[in-house]
């Protein structure tokens, strides 16, 4: 049986694997977990110093308290109280307005005297409704600060929880970047976390070779930590983008029996497995020549049709008959 195979090259990773980032500049102040430590979604993993994020949050909160409605209960009964005493005075200035009105329909008094009612009269009602107006103003004006100081108070609390990295997803802490004293930054990764014990395989193909791969196909993995051991796997994923430096296209592949120990990083190289024949003719790989000649006795070059081949043997499909003594170029 001869295999046709494409080879590759990568690392273990944990399924779900991803770097931990803060969305703020700051040092470390604490860091909260350690390596091999399983964590929850949101669970706190790195503290930076935030003591100004913390008096911030504080001094937003009294603003917040100061500006509330509540808080300013007093100054809405003052207002409050002028109504009331506007209206006393206005319904007091329109009894006088009706007397003098009546004194006037009797040719008792003097115009003057009634038109000097009838201006208080309107003094009064013009007083009666500013201080409604103003009342209603500053509840309004009351009621739009305390939004506004709550609204605010939820972003500088917002900002002072940026202070805390914490991690985005249930898994493990498979490394932590950085330590206390230490600067970060939103492009630097500050932790590694993972699946605790779900891993897939992250594998480097060649430009030349990516049309050849599809999902599905079996791959024969060797890893350093297992050494003269292959274990099987399977192709789960091709990421269609190419990485314009090295030229090579990444794919994903699973387990299909695991190692019973396993570690993020680890360093495998493959075997994808294109295609396989049980019966065929094939030669040493290292036995042909300038792609398809091969060296018989007395140093004659025959010339070969080939078809597939892997890293020790080439298939011949035509120019020998299967009992020819070929020699070994050297």
């Amino acid at each position: 049986m001869i295999t046709e195979s494409v080879y590759a090259s990568g690392v273990i990773k944990g399924e779900n694997q991803y770097q931990v980032y803060s969305t703020v500049n700051g040092l470390v102040d604490k860091v909260l977990v350690s390596e091999g430590d399983l964590v929850k979604k949101g669970t706190p993993v790195i503290q930076l110093v935030s003591s100004i994020a913390r008096m911030n949050a504080e001094n937003a909160g009294i603003t917040a308290t100061y500006s509330s409605v509540s808080s300013n209960a007093e100054r809405l009964n003052e207002l409050e109280n002028n109504i009331s005493f506007a209206r006393l005075k206005l319904e007091n200035d329109a009894s006088l307005l009706e007397r003098q009105k009546n004194l006037w329909a009797q040719k008792i008094g003097t115009r003057i005297a009634f038109e000097q009612r009838e201006l208080e009269y309107r003094n009064s009602l013009n007083a009666y409704e500013t201080a409604k107006l103003r009342h209603a103003e500053t509840l309004k004006q009351l009621r739009f600060q305390e939004q506004q100081s709550r609204k605010n108070l939820q972003i500088v609390q917002t900002s002072a929880n940026d202070y805390i990295i914490k991690s985005e997803g249930d898994g493990q802490v498979y490394d932590i970047l950085k330590k206390a004293g230490e600067m970060v930054t939103p492009q630097t990764a500050v932790a590694i976390i993972g699946d605790a014990d779900r891993f897939l395989i992250e594998l480097q193909i060649d430009e030349y070779d990516i049309a050849k791969v599809k999902t599905g196909q079996k791959i024969m993995v060797n890893m350093d930590s297992y050494r003269g051991k292959t274990f099987e796997a399977k192709v789960t994923r091709i990421i269609p983008y190419m990485n314009e430096r090295s030229k090579s296209f990444t794919i994903e592949a699973v387990f299909v029996k695991a190692p019973p120990t396993l570690y993020a990083n680890l360093t495998c190289e493959a075997n994808i497995v294109i295609s396989q024949k049980d019966k065929a003719l094939t030669i040493p790989r290292d036995y042909l020549l300038d792609g398809d000649y091969v060296l018989l006795q007395k140093d004659k070059k025959q010339k070969v049709s080939t078809g597939l081949m892997d890293y020790k043997r080439v298939e011949i499909l035509g120019g020998l008959k299967g009992n020819e003594n070929l020699i070994k170029p050297q």
